[in-house]
């Protein structure tokens, strides 16, 4: 392997690249090896020797994974500019939805994000996300009947392997914008300084398409955005055996809330005013999140194990059109939310023969969430009549803690050596507003018949924890007799999701770079956990159905070989809930009876969702490659409710398309253009109705985005 760039190089090459001529773009004349050539060497092996042991104590043996390499990320239009639920939506089975949420299998959320192997807990963002495709080196969605190490979020496991100095040296300086006053700035950075390797990349984003139009207008109003991000990843060897390594990273956004012209009022007089125009609202969001994950790393002989230490502070801030709200909703509410989860994650692997390896972990969490709101209101009789024309407002205040610990161990037990059975057990237990445990066995089994064939069948006790920070305990009887009374006053406590859940399939190398797959899965909860927003403030809720199914299958198919890179996925999906037992406030009285008696869609439903995509690379062994990628999304729809059946018909399906060319013009400089919906297919992704969703919201338009990036 080559040795790392020594320091100097490094710094030269940055001074060259500010006052460079397209003459200095040549090869630097070759040098005379340093005494610490042989050190970066050994490190550069200890390194990669010690990332292939921290993937082997967690393996995802008998889960279905679909993964995403340094190239294919690459490839993708927008590479890593592209918001990771984009990225995702190319994996089979995942559905899109509004506020740039995805859909696994037809759960609502319940989604994993791991960084190098380690659990990062939910935060509060709702419109931002705050891991972004532009950290990782590769990724992998990991689905099915998962292994006992993967506990709490159950729907899928979001895997990333994070840039390091080693896999990203030296610095990259992008400009990228276009359509929609958009401006991307981003910087990234990386090398080692003998035993430690560093790496840090951040990002800027200002648009005027921050969250989806409410309307089908190619102009949305009042839709503008600025955010940042940024990660800093730093790692040490301290022996040929140990490694500490330090993540650190951020998010923050504004958002203003887009309207939709033409609403009608209440009906209500605030202050004298009765009247109000819709598309002059001014509702804006602010969202931040702040995560630190530090690690160690240890090998002794047979045994692997990765200890880490982990925070994660979000906040939400939503600030109301005081006037606008009132006349529109009954209720204009400042409304403040922080959570802070701390915790520890370890999981090690011991190889105790040829047949045998052990595994076993534990998670344990503490987590803090509190709320701030003040409501402005207006008072109302027994029968719902205005009694006066000035607002009323009313405070409220929530402050929680609880804490959330799961164990497991497991063993891959290599019967035969094509057969491998891997079973264990995790126990879980969550102390919050709800106070539950479970033990939930796991076993998978794998069989390799023929070379190129891996049959897989899997089954998974889940016990997922409400969410923390989507739970909803504020007084009811404070808004009595006003314009923000509910009609129904039970709220229940949201509980914990308990299901069982089968998977099988399989997969086969047809030709050598072509593998074709078909998985089936199939899962039957209690207490299924959904989520919706209820009211103006763009906070989502927690809620629980007393029982939900949900059944499906996959197929896949992926070639790779030369120039050419193709892959094409189609999924069928059914997902339905029966009778809402807990934060029950938050639904009609009509709505909630029809859903005691009926099995009902699930409002992120979608029956069909399809993806495929491809990439060539002309004059792949020049100096000049030319890349030209495309993908394609076909969704058959989310749920919309009609007027006697809740989520009782699908929206139009829709599909699409984007292209994107990036030309390497030296060594060091790229340039791309990327065209997004291609086609400018006007299509809804929500329409309004449909249980706990809020708003309409419909699509991007074409976009064209073009960007340069410069390597030093």
């Amino acid at each position: 392997m080559p040795s790392i760039k020594p320091a100097w190089l490094r710094r030269s090459a940055v001074l060259f690249a500010f006052a460079c001529t397209p003459a200095l773009a040549a090869d630097p004349p070759a040098t005379t090896p340093s005494p610490t050539d042989g050190l970066s060497l050994d490190i550069d092996i200890v390194a990669r020797r010690l990332d292939e042991a921290r993937q082997q104590i967690q393996p995802s043996l008998g889960a279905t994974t679909y993964s995403f390499s340094p190239q294919a990320l690459e490839a993708i239009p927008q590479g890593g500019a592209a918001p990771l639920n984009q990225v995702l939506l190319q994996a089979p089975g995942v559905a899109q939805d509004s506020f740039g949420q995805i859909h696994l299998r037809g759960e609502h959320a319940n989604v994993q994000f791991r960084l190098n192997g380690v659990e990062l807990p939910e935060g509060l963002s709702v419109f931002g996300q705050a891991l972004e495709s532009r950290f990782a080196n590769s990724l992998s969605l990991i689905t099915g009947a998962l292994p006992a190490q993967y506990g709490f979020q159950t729907a899928g496991v979001v895997d990333i392997q994070t840039k390091t100095g080693t896999t990203n040296p030296g610095l990259a300086l992008s400009l990228y914008g276009g359509s929609w006053t958009w401006l991307q700035p981003s910087l990234e950075y990386g090398g080692r300084s003998g035993p430690v390797d560093y790496f840090i990349t951040l990002d800027g984003l200002h648009n005027d398409r921050g969250i989806e139009n409410p309307t089908a207008s190619f102009d949305a109003i009042h839709d503008t955005t600025n955010q940042f991000h940024g990660l800093a990843y730093v790692s040490g060897v301290i022996d040929p055996d140990t490694r500490v390594s330090l993540i650190l990273g951020g998010f923050d956004g504004g958002f203003q809330i887009p309207n939709n012209p033409g609403q009608p009022t209440l009906g209500f007089n605030v202050a004298g005013v009765t009247s109000f125009n819709s598309a002059a609202l001014n509702e804006t969001q602010t969202e931040t999140t702040a995560f630190a994950i530090l690690s160690l790393q240890k090998h002794v002989d047979t045994a692997d194990l990765q200890v880490s230490v982990f925070n994660r502070t979000a906040s939400l801030a939503f600030s109301p059109d005081p006037t606008g709200d009132l006349l529109f909703n009954g209720i204009a509410q400042q409304a403040n939310r922080q959570d802070v989860a701390t915790g520890v994650q370890a999981d090690g692997s011991l190889r105790v023969n040829e047949q045998h390896t052990l595994r076993a972990g534990f998670l344990a969490q503490v987590e803090q969430a509190s709320a701030n709101t003040a409501s402005s209101v207006l008072p109302v009789d027994a029968d719902g009549v205005q009694t006066s024309a000035t607002p009323l407002t009313i405070f409220g205040s929530q402050n929680n803690a609880g804490a959330l610990y799961g164990f497991y161990l497991q063993d891959e037990w290599r019967l035969f050596p094509k057969l491998t059975l891997n079973y264990g057990a995790r126990f879980d237990a969550v102390e919050e507003f709800t106070h539950e445990s479970q033990i939930s066995p796991r076993i998978n089994l794998v069989w390799k018949p023929l070379d190129g064939t891996t049959l897989h069948i899997g089954y998974a006790r889940y016990f997922v924890p409400p969410p923390y920070e989507s739970l909803s305990s504020g007084s009811i009887a404070a808004f009595a007799g006003t314009s923000a009374a509910p009609a129904v006053t039970q709220n229940d406590t949201v509980r914990a999701e308990r299901s069982n859940y089968f998977d099988a399939g399989v997969s086969q190398v047809v030709v050598p770079g072509l593998t074709v797959g078909v998985d089936a899965y199939y899962k039957r909860s209690k207490n299924l956990i959904d989520e919706g927003q209820f009211g103006a403030p763009i906070i989502l809720t927690a809620f629980n159905y007393a029982e939900g199914r949900q059944a499906g299958v996959e197929l896949t198919g992926s070639y790779d070989r030369g120039p050419l890179s193709l892959y094409a996925n189609l999924a069928w999906s059914q997902a339905m809930g029966r009778d809402i037992t807990s934060a029950q406030f938050n639904f009609a009285p009509d709505e909630l009876a029809f859903i005691a008696n009926h099995f009902i869609f699930l409002d992120h439903n979608q029956t069909w969702t399809g993806s495929a995509g491809g990439a060539y690379v002309f004059n792949r062994d020049s100096r000049y490659p030319t890349r030209v990628s495309a993908d394609l999304t076909v969704q058959s729809g989310l749920r919309a409710s009609t007027a006697t059946v809740p989520n009782g018909v699908a929206l139009p399906t829709y599909a699409t398309a984007n292209l994107s060319v990036v030309q390497t013009l030296d060594a060091a400089t790229q340039l791309r253009l990327d065209v997004l919906n291609v086609t400018d297919a006007v299509y809804e992704i929500r329409d309004g109705s449909g249980v706990g969703v809020g708003a309409p919201q419909f699509g991007l338009r074409r976009t064209i985005l073009a960007g340069i990036t410069r390597r030093f």
